[in-house]
């Protein structure tokens, strides 16, 4: 945002609002909501006028719905009244955007009422869009601070820039700044904490992660775990086995047998917390007669030890099943050592995030928790990002 001139302009600013919502479509979660005051708050301060875009749900889902209920959230936290605009690029929207007076915010309805918004295309078809050819002649800039949607191609993330001039927003910034971390080779050691149940996901960041020796340990948990412990040679018995084949993690076993070949850093339990008949026990990685549900006591000390030396820890994705209080343990004992512990923590996705108590307060100098799902999986996968390839076009076009 320091690089164009925001002061005293009409600002198209595209966010991700997109929440968890309730069977009888109520906010479950206002965290993505809050998180882009502070943005929408310095460009109001400069004097622009602020028009929001943002999506909800997908078409046909019982969560995409009307943004209505994001503008009163949304007026709360920023103790500004934010008029909702039942529409996206007909008369009444255009109308309310010209019409918008400075220090003002609009939030348009749900942008995937617009077809073309589920559309994956280059930036350069977008920008012929007619959502785009639509909005963008009443604007002066166009923002992006939508990183949890940067990993699409779609008109309202990639299709502005191309015609507008165009900046990341303070959470985008913050984002790629905090994972930026992860490549600076003098942040190290680097901690990899892996574990959850998107196997196929998790297997391409290690495979990155080794190519491109960008990690210097990476501690298994969940399912990620179990995979490689099979291609370990490991028997886990008929039962996980038989789990491990209906989720078709077992066609991964080669890809990971190749990577643990390959001598890449790869730590997994040497103990597991276990369900046999109900009840819960822990068992050496070598004689496991239960179903696994979480690491044992052992390897989370094993791992807590190695991520309190760390400069960067990641933590992707839970130890164990943690909907179950009885093996929530592994999750915690990681994620206290790593905020314990003396390095920046980048914390990816919910479910972690879930485990910590509530009242738990982070200091924001340390701690990052990204708001990014499916873009910090294409980032830690090593692939572009086509909103902040499309801002770097915006920057060239305009050179």
């Amino acid at each position: 945002m320091d690089d164009i001139d925001l002061h005293s302009k009409k600002v198209l600013l595209r966010v991700d609002i997109n929440s968890p919502v309730s069977e009888n479509g109520k906010i479950l979660d206002d965290s993505r909501i809050k998180a882009h005051v502070v943005t929408i708050k310095e460009l109001l301060n400069n004097g622009n006028s602020v028009v929001l875009i943002s999506h909800q749900g997908r078409p046909g889902d019982k969560d995409f719905i009307s943004l209505e209920e994001h503008a009163k959230i949304l007026s709360q936290h920023l103790g500004e009244e934010v008029t909702f605009i039942d529409d996206v690029i007909g008369p009444y929207a255009r109308e309310s955007i010209k019409k918008l007076e400075s220090k003002r915010v609009l939030l348009l309805d749900n942008i995937r009422l617009i077809s073309e918004e589920l559309i994956e295309a280059p930036p350069q078809q977008h920008a012929k869009t007619f959502l785009v050819r639509k909005l963008a002649p009443l604007f002066d800039a166009y923002v992006n601070d939508a990183f949890a949607t940067a990993h699409r191609s779609q008109p309202s993330i990639v299709g502005f820039p191309l015609v507008l001039p165009s900046a990341a927003g303070r959470v985008m910034e913050r984002e790629v700044s905090a994972l930026a971390r992860i490549f600076n080779p003098e942040d190290s050691p680097k901690i990899f904490v892996l574990g959850g149940g998107k196997v196929h996901d998790t297997i391409r960041i290690i495979e990155n992660l080794v190519r491109r020796r960008i990690a210097d340990r990476i501690l298994t948990g969940g399912l990620v775990a179990e995979l490689f412990a099979v291609a370990k040679g490991m028997n886990l018995n008929p039962k996980n086995m038989e789990i491990l084949e209906k989720l078709g993690i077992l066609s991964l076993v080669p890809r990971a047998r190749k990577l643990l070949l390959s001598g890449a850093p790869i730590e997994i339990p040497v103990d597991y917390k276990v369900e046999n008949n109900g009840s819960v026990s822990e068992e050496p990685s070598n004689r496991i007669n239960g179903i696994i549900k979480d690491i044992g006591t052992t390897t989370a000390e094993i791992y807590s030890s190695f991520i309190k030396e760390a400069k960067v820890v990641v933590l992707r994705g839970p130890m164990g099943v943690i909907e179950d209080e009885r093996f929530k343990d592994g999750s915690k004992s990681v994620l206290k050592a790593a905020l314990e512990g003396q390095g920046y923590v980048i914390i990816g996705g919910g479910h972690m995030v879930s485990v910590l108590d509530k009242g738990s307060n982070l200091d924001s100098s340390k701690v990052h928790i990204s708001t990014g799902g499916g873009a910090l999986l294409l980032f830690l996968s090593g692939e572009k990002l086509p909103a902040l390839e499309a801002l770097s076009l915006s920057r060239v076009s305009k050179s």
